[in-house]
Formats: structure tokens, sequence, C-alpha cells
């Protein structure tokens, strides 16, 4: 019997332009796919080559596109430029970085896709999920998630997906690291006097304001505050930065693995936006953030007037702006402990798990059924949307429910399953008829997680469960009624073969 691992394909690209945050997201949901055993490719075209690196170190496949020759932005969309080739000629080459395989997932996140290359990409892929910032597009996706905040959250996708999309939004569903949920724990939010400050300006940092607020905060009384830098290890001033860090005695890190630490450990950041300001705020971090780019304004705005962050007006002198901004903020520990506080309110750290549950990846514990098990599973056998594709219909007594269960728990060759999610709560009931190497499935989810998308997960847990407890079945068969469109497309889906076909009729009307 094989055993399946669920494929999930990326396609994101990072660069000078680009920046990093859009890889790095996809890499923290990579890296909980890959913590739970499923098989991972990143697709992406001209990624540097310590970033492929990168991947190849976390385990994760890598496809790189071919360059491309025309660098023409080729649509109406704003960043159509980010691509370097027609979004038809990207769907093509994406296919081909997939090897003719079909993959249960595809995720995109890229500002120069939309509907039409999700489209194209539904061939290869059973599934589509969409990242996205700026709502400024169509999708084709069955699930988009948009992990910021903004004052209208739920009417920003209003016409821009189809009525049967998963709409994941705002930082509850921030994908971040684990670590960020294990300080959300442990952390507390910030009162008292500044220490010390952190200055991240995220993995690029093409216009050096790394370097303006080095300069800032010299200009302060630097002895009173410890200060790390963090820079990315291609910062264009990589080597003027750790120059200017050793002259004013600050802690230059490059390419560190310990921003979470750093972070709880700061009472003050400086620093652009993006999926770093929910890091921020899931530490308790009170941050002041500056707007590198033109499609981070709305975010940034929004979630200073929503109280998470304070985004302060720039003007010429920005080494000026941050200087006296960070002053103003060390000088109102009032302002600081309310941005902390309401932070670590709004975004708990439980993001990347949330989002592994909506796309049906999650551990399912699988064990065998016991008597205290037995009321649980009479109401789940007699609500009416399980009974309906039962093959005997009729409602259930209990009396008659207590001699089928005990039957089943006395018999050897059946063995009656109960999946439950890491919280102990119920997934669904499985069981299994065996005879000599084949086993007969049953399966259904229980009535609160009919419409989970969980069925697949159950079902893969459940064979690796018998394959493990039974190593001489070899084969499992289910018989499905006709009606049951929902089964035949679990079971279509889980690379099972139709064998054959039922017919029956009637001979005696009721008229």
């Amino acid at each position: 019997m094989k055993n399946y691992k669920e494929k999930i394909a990326f396609r994101v690209d990072a660069s000078n332009l680009i920046g990093t945050g859009h890889l790095m997201r996809c890499i923290t949901l990579a890296d909980g796919l890959k913590q739970k055993g499923r098989r991972t490719r990143f697709v992406s075209r001209n990624l540097p080559d310590y970033l492929c690196s990168m991947l190849k170190e976390k385990k994760h496949e890598v496809a790189q596109l071919p360059s491309s020759v025309s660098n023409i932005a080729s649509d109406d969309l704003k960043h159509s430029s980010w691509l370097e080739c027609e979004q038809e000629q990207d769907a093509v080459d994406t296919a081909n970085a997939l090897g003719g395989e079909t993959w249960d997932w595809i995720v995109v996140d890229h500002y120069a896709l939309d509907h039409r290359w999700e489209s194209m990409l539904r061939h290869v892929a059973k599934k589509v999920m969409v990242i996205d910032d700026l709502a400024d597009r169509r999708h084709d996706c069955d699930v988009l998630l948009d992990q910021n905040l903004y004052v209208d959250m739920q009417g920003r996708y209003a016409g821009k997906v189809s009525a049967n999309c998963k709409l994941l939004l705002g930082p509850q569903y921030a994908l971040l690291r684990n670590e960020f949920g294990v300080l959300h724990k442990v952390v507390k939010p910030r009162i008292g006097d500044v220490k010390r400050i952190l200055v991240f300006f995220g993995g690029v940092d093409a216009d050096n304001y790394t370097g303006h607020a080095i300069e800032a905060l010299s200009r302060l009384a630097i002895d009173k505050f410890h200060i790390d830098i963090v820079i990315g290890a291609q910062h264009p001033c990589r080597e003027r930065i750790i120059e200017l860090c050793s002259a004013y005695n600050f802690r230059c890190h490059v390419q560190t693995n310990q921003l979470a630490e750093l972070m709880a450990a700061a009472d003050l950041s400086i620093g652009a936006g993006g999926v770093a300001s929910w890091e921020r705020c899931c530490v308790g971090l009170p941050s002041i953030v500056f707007c590198l780019a033109e499609n981070q304004r709305e975010l940034i705005e929004d979630a200073a007037q929503l109280g998470l962050i304070y985004a302060p007006e720039v003007g010429e002198d920005l080494t000026y702006a941050i200087e006296t901004h960070t002053l103003a903020l060390v000088e109102n520990s009032n302002l600081r402990n309310f941005m902390s506080r309401n932070g670590m309110d709004v975004v708990v750290g439980q993001g990347l798990s949330m989002v592994l549950m909506s796309l049906a990846i999650v551990d399912i514990e699988i064990k065998e059924a016991t008597l205290a098990d037995s009321e649980n599973l009479f109401c789940w056998r007699n609500h009416p949307e399980i009974r309906k594709f039962s093959r005997d219909n009729s409602v259930l007594d209990w009396s008659d429910h207590q001699r089928w269960f005990f039957a089943v728990l006395e018999d050897p060759q059946r063995v009656l399953l109960i999946g439950r999610a890491p919280d102990g709560a119920p997934i669904g009931v499985v069981r299994f008829d065996m005879q000599n190497n084949e086993a007969e499935i049953s399966i259904y989810l229980v009535p609160d997680k009919l419409t989970s998308g969980l069925g697949r997960s159950l079902l893969l847990s459940a064979e690796q469960w018998l394959a493990k407890s039974y190593p001489n079945i070899s084969q499992i068969k289910a018989y499905i009624l006709n009606k049951n469109k929902r089964s035949s497309m679990l079971f279509s889906r889980s690379d099972y073969q139709i064998e054959s076909t039922l017919y029956s009729k009637s001979l005696h009307s009721n008229d």
C-alpha cells in the first residue's frame, strides 16, 4: 500500500526590487508543512544563489525558471514588471518546473500574477492558495490569505474572488515562525525606560534606511542604550554598516537566525512594515515604522490608526526624522506601553497553525475507539448528514447501536478508529473490516467538521495507522453510494482507482 504524501508547490520570487518578504513568509509556511511530513517545492525566476542554498538546507526542492528574454511589463497589473515576462509564459514555465506531476496545492505569492495565471495552473494543482496584501486584482483560488490589518478588511476582496473562496483575513493568520508563538507566551508588555533599541529594515533595504538610522542613533546619548542593528547578507552597504557599528559600539547582526529573540529583548524598534510589523506586535515590541515602498503605505497608515505602530511622516531629512521621532517615543512610556499591549492582543503567534488547518494540513492522532466513545458515536451515526450516505439510512435506537458497537469492539477482523486534532477535538471516524490481505473502509467526518476539508487528512492518517498496525494488509477497498459525490472525490483524489460499478433496479413500484 502506497504511503501518500501531500505535495505543495510555491511560486514566489525575491530580488532587490521585490525584497525577500514574500519568500520568507512562504518559507515559514513551507517549514510548517515540512514538519508535518509534506513534500515542498519552490518555483522561482532568478532567485539569488544564497536564497537557493537556504531553501535546500531546509530540505525544500528548488526549481529555477529560465531567465526571461523580454523584461517587458506584459499587462495592466501595477507590478507586472516584477514578472519579467507574460503571465501565460510564466504559467507554462511553472507547469514544466512541476515535472508533469499533479500537486495538491500551489501557493502563489506574487503581485504580478492574477486569475489568468492561476486558472492556467489548475491542470497541475488540485487547489490554489493566494497570499496577497494589495487586493488590487482578481484571483481564481480556493484559499486567499491577507495577513494584514486594514480598517475595512471584509470589503477588500469583494468581487475579486469567487463565493467559494475561503478568506483568511487579518494578522491572526500572520505566517510567523514557531518561536514567535513561544515567546508570545512568556514576554510581558513593555513598561519603564528604554534600554535596548533594535533596528531592522528587512532583508534587502535597497535604499539603506539602516545607515540613516545608525547615524540618527549616534546623535543621541548612545551610552544610555544597547543598540542592535540587523541586516541581510546582501545589504548593499554591508561593509559600511559593519564599520559604523564598530565605531559607535553598536552590535551588528548579519543574516541572523536570532531575530525573534532580539525582538523579545528590545524595548523599542525602528524598522519597515511588512511581516516584521506582526513579528514585533507578537512579542510586544513597540515600533517606529517607516514606509519603504508605496504598496505598504495603506497598511502602515491603517495599523497606526489602530494603535499598533507609530508611523510618523518623514520630510526630506530622513536621518533627522529618525532621530527626533525616536527621542519622542523614548520619552513617551505611556504610548509605548499602549502599543505593546495592543500588538500582543492582536497577534498571538498562532497564524501558521491556523493556515495549515485551513489547508486541511493537520496532524491527526488515530486511536481505537473505547467504551467511553459509545455515546458520541451514537450521536454522530444518527446525524442526518451522516445517515444520508449510509447503506442503511434509517434512524438508530440506542439498544441497536450498543449491540453493533460491542460487536465491532469484540471482532478481531474489525477495527473502529477515531481521529483527533492536536487539541483532542474529534475530527472523524474510520472503520476497517479486514479479510485476508484486504480491508474495506468506512469513513466520515464528525458533524461539526463536515465542511472543514479534513477528510483527506483523516483518510491518509488512518491509512498510515493501518499500514503500521496491520502490515499484512496490502489493499483498501471503499464502497460508495452513487449519490455520495463528496466521498467519490475524496477517494479519487487520494489515488484510489474505480474497479467496478453496481447497478440496481426495483421490480416493484410503490405506486
